[in-house]
């Protein structure tokens, strides 16, 4: 959400005065529970009889011409538009400073990394946000123009090998090549050896050149095999930089609540733009250089336009604080936000500290 956005908010809550601010409230949290429009009875209970349904109509007639509240049909229920539920987030609601004991020990325990590649704690991560919030969960892998680590081949038989990098950022790549006929077991040792004595940081693109300039004239102390396995491994990947991947785990818990086809609709068409590679890219843009959590609810992002559906999402940093992915989830707009905002900010830090 912009600045402007941000201070058009915290203008609007400080013109609530503490009984319209309290009405709002229990709309929203009763928008939270059921998902259906809150009439002026209804509320009346829930305020405990203090104000009187003629009462409550006043004010949210008056929340209704703020553009906070809307009326999806003739009845006298209200729902909180995106303006009111950006309002709510932003200025009235009261987000605990931490998750459950119980919740935390699930998320450690589902994404430690003992064992696992990077891509497999990401994804157990998604899966374990997913079932946590009952929302879709998801993941914006490491950009993989990382700095190189660690380089190293591994013989698999039948003439191939597998090329393990691994960035400073933790990230784990694993690629299979072709390996020359003949080819003795020391020449696999002798490629690592070579190309993690150049690495010092260095971009793959960057390793490339340098060794393929060493190789063309002569300057590689290699015999012509090791030299084609160097060649082979820095080859792995295509030209250019490598953008980011999404992991979505859990979209059919979004499915749950849709009745009507046209929203089945709407959902499926969500799926289908997060999988193009220029949506995960804008996903992870969205996150900008902000160090917290982001909210993003309806229409105030492009993706979930007339889909019903908000995303909460946090970036995750490597060693160098640099913004390397996200992770967070996509649910319905009326999702449980003081219970879930936490949630992805512990679980985004957590992925960072395991990156390092």
């Amino acid at each position: 959400m912009s600045t402007s956005t941000r201070e058009t908010t915290n203008g609007i809550v400080g013109r609530l005065n503490g009984r319209t601010r309290e009405i709002f409230r229990h709309i929203v949290d009763a928008y939270v529970e059921t998902g259906e429009p809150v009439g002026s009875r209804t509320l009346s209970r829930r305020l405990g009889l203090v104000l009187s349904p003629a009462t409550i109509r006043n004010v949210m007639a008056d929340l209704e011409e703020a553009g906070l509240l809307y009326s999806p049909h003739t009845s006298a229920g209200r729902l909180p538009t995106d303006a009111g539920l950006r309002m709510f987030v932003d200025g009235l609601l009261e987000i605990g400073g931490d998750i459950s004991a119980d919740e935390r020990a699930n998320i450690d325990g589902k994404c430690a990394a003992a064992g696992r590649t990077v891509g497999e704690m990401l994804e157990e991560a998604s899966s374990t946000l997913a079932g946590l919030s009952r929302c879709a969960g998801l993941v914006v892998s490491p950009k993989s123009e990382a700095p190189l680590k660690h380089i190293e081949f591994v013989p698999l038989g039948n003439q191939r090998g597998l090329v393990v990098m691994v960035t400073e950022g933790g990230l784990v790549e694993n690629r299979i090549v072709e390996l020359p006929a003949g080819l003795p077991a020391s020449a696999l040792t002798e490629a690592s050896n070579y190309l993690n004595s150049r690495l010092k940081g260095q971009m793959l693109d960057e390793l490339r050149l340098q060794v393929e300039t060493e190789i063309a004239h002569r300057q590689a102390e290699l015999d012509e095999l090791t030299s084609r396995v160097v060649q082979a491994g820095l080859a792995t990947r295509g030209e250019g930089p490598q953008g980011p991947a999404l992991i979505l785990r859990g979209q059919a818990q979004l499915l749950t609540d849709v009745s009507a086809l046209e929203d089945l609709e709407r959902i499926r068409g969500l799926f289908e733009i997060l999988e193009e590679k220029e949506s995960t890219l804008r996903l992870l843009d969205s996150t900008g250089e902000a160090d917290g959590v982001q909210i993003f609810i309806g229409a105030e992002n492009a993706l979930f336009r007339h889909t019903g559906c908000s995303m909460i999402i946090a970036p995750y940093h490597d060693q160098r604080r640099t913004i390397v992915g996200a992770i967070g989830v996509i649910g319905p707009t009326r999702m449980n936000y003081a219970r879930i905002i936490p949630m992805v900010d512990y679980t985004a830090k957590l992925i960072g500290r395991l990156l390092d």
